[in-house]
């Protein structure tokens, strides 16, 4: 059985000034690994345009921003609530709970330990 879902990806450069571009992945295996997965995203931002200034962030992590159907966070970047959202290495997709339309965020885990620390935003 073979599961495809379209994902929202939401990639954050900088989470104190709001630096983020949406991405949607269509015909996503949920088969995959979180780290299969990973590299599709870090494939995609390489080869299309309009992604130039997140090429050579250090994205290392992947976490659920929000399920379908579900409540969504009051923080427009990423939600600070749920670390158990965030997909363990060496899972598939489906694993994680993931389905269809659910959005994720692609991130530095160190910069989102310091924010989460200090959710301060400068402008």
């Amino acid at each position: 059985l073979i599961l495809m879902a379209t994902l929202s990806v939401k990639l954050i450069r900088n989470f104190e000034h709001r630096s983020a571009k949406p991405l949607v992945m269509h015909g996503v295996d949920l088969a995959l690994t979180t780290e299969q997965f990973m590299a599709a995203i870090r494939s995609h931002i390489e080869t299309e345009s309009g992604f130039g200034p997140f090429r050579n962030q250090p994205f290392d992590t992947l976490k659920i921003l929000h399920k379908p159907f579900g409540f969504k966070t009051n923080n427009p970047v990423i939600n600070l609530d749920h670390d158990d959202w965030i997909l363990e290495p060496g899972k598939t997709l489906a694993e994680a709970g993931i389905v269809t339309d659910t959005e994720l965020t692609f991130f530095n885990l160190e910069a989102y330990r310091a924010y989460q620390a200090n959710p301060v935003h400068v402008w």
